[in-house]
């Protein structure tokens, strides 16, 4: 039997080095000067082997859970999709400006996927028809495209990228609730395989359809969304959705402040009041609130087609309202819960009072529909949720706001596809044919991989979880080792392989190099563990093992090479 070669790094290539060190440099700029990376177009980036090694190490992690813990077959969809599906799907105009859309030479309308719903939907409503071969679990890891308005943070936020997806299909609404606490359970497991600090948490489903979805969210300062939870219970919500307990805000009478947005069909120009400044009634303590304090999706669930992309709704509310169009217009009046009876009264049904109306947009000259939502109807609170606001599901809980990026979403979706989609399926008893109930379960692939490059990182390099780690230890000679103990002791760390570790884990720093450009060539990288066989080798057979990340420096006898770096691996 032919021995395994010794896997080396003067075999992979790899640029590092070589590119200036930025006055701040972040995990993206480490990963590109590290050789991880490189980028080819605005939100596009060309996968080097070392960072190839990373995203083949997450893939079969989240594989694996994916076929030993659900029975899931993997499928490789195309990336192409038929825009003919979409509109089926009713989701074509809701997501049309990222999407990225291209005709054929016989002018047929595609578009490169952003995500593969319909695709699957259509396929399974073609292929299984008896509730027999149901519950079925598929699931793919390919490339996604979304057309980015604003690509940024490299991995984080790209226009193509590696994306897992699952797709369930089951035969009633227990099943398939079933299927998601057990999918909610899996995924669990991947991040803490991962060693990263990942917190689920409850949030909307948007465009996505269903209603009851999870995000999974690792804490960062670089993240776009908001996590609330509770420091006294459970709770943990996406900003988005998040409420508090009865506001104990006091508003002054001169603090009403208001926010205009329009809906989608430009007829109803909607103003969203709110307070300016409040104090809390248990502490003093005041609060200044401004336009970007407004919970868009709270004004959504009572302005559903609301356009929250529109920063300036003036253009196309006098647009809407021109004398020479016809197009009936409505002015809707959203209250927010903590302003005072005196000032919502007068809003309540007539806004041609000019205080009221922007400079540029004089009151109607004629009555005009008015509805107002909130106060009266509803309690309704407009805001975004503060650390330090009440928890609404204990008594003593205070909330914390934390940035965090997504990596990960579960959603139940229902009949929001099958239904439209024609996935069906005969249950007995019932002769009748019903839409089967489906779910999705994304995880970003090179999201994970940015996400935790940036979350460990620090001033030396970058600090990869031993489980995605382009290689889990690598052994340094130094100037006086002789190829002979390099091997010994790159044999005696891989008798350790097991769960998770793999054949060639462990790779030598043969390159034609200084020991103190190779030490810091392996900091910039990420190596978890170094094995140094240096001054300590030389005189007394001692390989020094160090790890940054724990601090952890100690000079090892060849025998106890495997039980220290187990420990440590398990630490990682």
């Amino acid at each position: 039997m032919i021995p395994p070669a010794v896997a080396r790094l003067s075999r992979v290539w790899f640029p590092s080095g070589g590119i200036a060190v930025p006055g701040v440099e972040d995990a993206h700029s480490k990963l590109i000067r590290a050789g991880l990376l490189r980028q080819s177009n605005a939100g596009m980036f060309h996968i080097l082997p070392l960072g190839r090694r990373v995203q083949d190490k997450i893939e079969r992690l989240v594989a694996g859970h994916m076929e030993e813990l659900l029975g899931a077959s993997r499928v490789s969809m195309s990336s192409i999709s038929a825009e003919a599906l979409w509109e089926r799907s009713g989701r074509l105009e809701n997501v049309a400006s990222e999407l990225f859309r291209f005709s054929d030479r016989r002018d047929v309308p595609y578009l490169l996927a952003p995500t593969h719903e319909e695709e699957i939907t259509s396929l399974v409503a073609r292929t299984v028809k008896s509730y027999k071969e149901l519950p079925l679990r598929l699931y793919q890891i390919t490339r996604k495209y979304r057309d980015e308005f604003r690509p940024r943070h490299g991995l984080l936020r790209g226009r193509e990228f590696i994306m897992k997806d699952l797709y369930t299909f089951d035969s009633n609404v227990e099943s398939a609730l079933e299927t998601y606490h057990q999918v909610r359970a899996a995924y669990s497991r991947i991040f803490s395989d991962m060693k990263l600090p990942v917190v689920s948490a409850k949030a909307s489903s948007g465009d996505m359809g269903g209603d009851l979805s999870h995000e999974y969210h690792l804490p960062t300062p670089l993240g776009e969304d908001r996590v609330v939870s509770c420091q006294g219970c459970d709770y943990v919500v996406n900003e988005e959705i998040a409420d508090s307990a009865v506001s104990e805000e006091v508003v002054g009478e001169d603090s009403l402040r208001v926010w205009r947005s329009i809906t989608k069909d430009r007829t109803k120009l909607v103003n969203v009041w709110y307070p300016g400044r409040t104090r809390m009634q248990h502490s003093g303590e005041p609060r200044e609130y401004t336009d970007q304090d407004i919970n868009l999706s709270a004004v959504k669930s009572v302005v559903p087609d609301l356009d929250a992309g529109v920063e300036d709704a003036l253009p196309f509310w006098l647009a809407a309202t021109a004398p020479q169009t016809s197009t009936a217009t409505e002015v809707v009046n959203v209250l927010d819960s903590r302003l005072p009876l005196s000032l919502t009264e007068r809003l309540w049904d007539s806004s041609s009072d000019p205080a009221y109306w922007p400079a540029g947009l004089s009151p109607p000259t004629s009555p005009l529909p008015i509805r107002g939502v909130g106060c009266k109807e509803r309690a309704l609170n407009l805001l975004l949720i503060r650390t330090g606001d009440k928890c609404p599901r204990c008594s003593s809980g205070m909330l914390k706001q934390d940035r965090a990026m997504e990596l990960g979403h579960t959603f139940f979706l229902g009949t929001r596809y099958s239904e439209p989609l024609g996935a069906l399926t005969t249950v007995p008893p019932s002769s009748q044919p019903s839409p089967m109930q489906m779910g999705c379960y994304g995880i970003g692939i090179s999201r994970v991989m940015g996400a935790a490059a940036e979350h460990l990182a620090d001033e030396r390099g970058l600090n990869w979880p031993v489980a995605i780690a382009p290689y889990s230890c690598i052994v340094i000679p130094g100037n006086h080792a002789v190829e002979g103990d390099t091997l010994e002791v790159y044999q005696q760390i891989n008798q350790i392989m097991g769960e998770g570790m793999q054949l060639h884990d462990v790779v030598v720093d043969d390159r034609q190099r200084s020991l103190p450009w190779k030490l810091a060539d392996a900091d910039l990288i990420g190596f978890p563990v170094i094995v140094l066989l240096g001054r300590e080798w030389r005189t007394g057979r001692l390989a020094e093992v160090q790890c940054r990340r724990l601090g952890f420096k100690q000079a090892v006898q060849v025998a106890d090479l495997p039980s220290v770096l187990n420990q440590l691996y398990a630490r990682l």
